[in-house]
């Protein structure tokens, strides 16, 4: 069972994760952000994988695993990529249980793609979800008014679609290769795409911009994002899809508590 703790470490450091981004794109394009945040998480996972040892294995992987992992991280580049942009556009606390909300899809995913059984408490968990996003929303929305752009709806929901297929591929992904080794070699691609994406859109520019907050909280953001990387793929590895996926969603509840501690924001 060494799998649900760390299922229970990934949705603790990715709850932190939202509030810690939220703060440093606040002034940079979210694409941009996403990127420089890569180069973090793609440092430490690579330094986890030579203090573990796994960097032997990468003659080992075979086409297969190959495959499902670049998926896996083309499916959370574009995850992050939406995610982001909607963190920018929105409020953390709308944005984030929306994200969440991939639970639902993943869930589904697992029982058609894995074979993995659905049970009456997954049942139950799964309307708890969708029932608490739309309080969560329509609270809000109440108490602000209607909003002036709701853009930052359309980006949520693709970021928890794109996250689903991210847990589908990934489970098939670390199957046959050491979690931290898989974790590395889908950051590569995640880091790829999103440097694509910003020179594409012609954001490179902006580095110069940044200032020392930013730079510092885009750096605690990657570096709690790898642990929950690192967390949340070797509890798929021993784990079923559909029991790891709702505790990492958990996390919803860390970004709320830390949201109201460190952003102010009252419920």
């Amino acid at each position: 069972m060494l799998w649900l703790c760390f299922a229970v470490g990934s949705a603790f450091f990715a709850g932190i994760t939202a509030v810690l981004a939220k703060i440093g794109i606040q002034k940079i394009d979210s694409t941009l952000a996403t990127a420089i945040r890569t180069v973090v998480v793609l440092v430490f996972s690579w330094l986890m994988v030579f203090i573990v040892g796994s960097q032997d294995q990468i003659s080992q992987i075979t086409g297969k695993t190959l495959c499902f992992l670049v998926l896996s991280g083309l499916s959370t580049g574009a995850s992050w990529l939406c995610y982001f942009k909607a963190l920018q556009l929105g409020d953390v606390n709308k944005v984030a249980p929306i994200d969440k909300s991939s639970t639902v899809l993943t869930i589904l995913l697992a029982f058609l793609l894995l074979g993995e059984p659905i049970s009456v408490p997954q049942i139950f968990g799964v309307l708890g979800i969708g029932i608490g996003t739309l309080l969560m929303i329509t609270k809000k929305e109440t108490e602000e008014g209607k909003p002036r752009n709701k853009s930052w709806l359309l980006f949520a929901f693709l970021s928890a679609v794109f996250a689903s297929l991210t847990s589908i591929f990934g489970k098939i992904g670390v199957e046959n290769v050491e979690s931290n080794l898989g974790t590395a070699i889908r950051t590569v691609v995640v880091l790829a795409m999103a440097w694509l994406m910003v020179f594409v859109e012609g954001q490179q520019k902006g580095i110069k911009t940044i200032d020392r907050k930013s730079w510092v909280f885009l750096f605690l953001s990657g570096i709690t994002t790898g642990l929950s990387w690192l967390c949340y793929y070797r509890a798929l590895q021993d784990g079923p899809a559909s029991i790891v996926v709702p505790i990492d969603k958990l996390s919803i509840l860390v970004t709320i508590i830390f949201s109201g501690v460190v952003l102010k924001i009252n419920y």
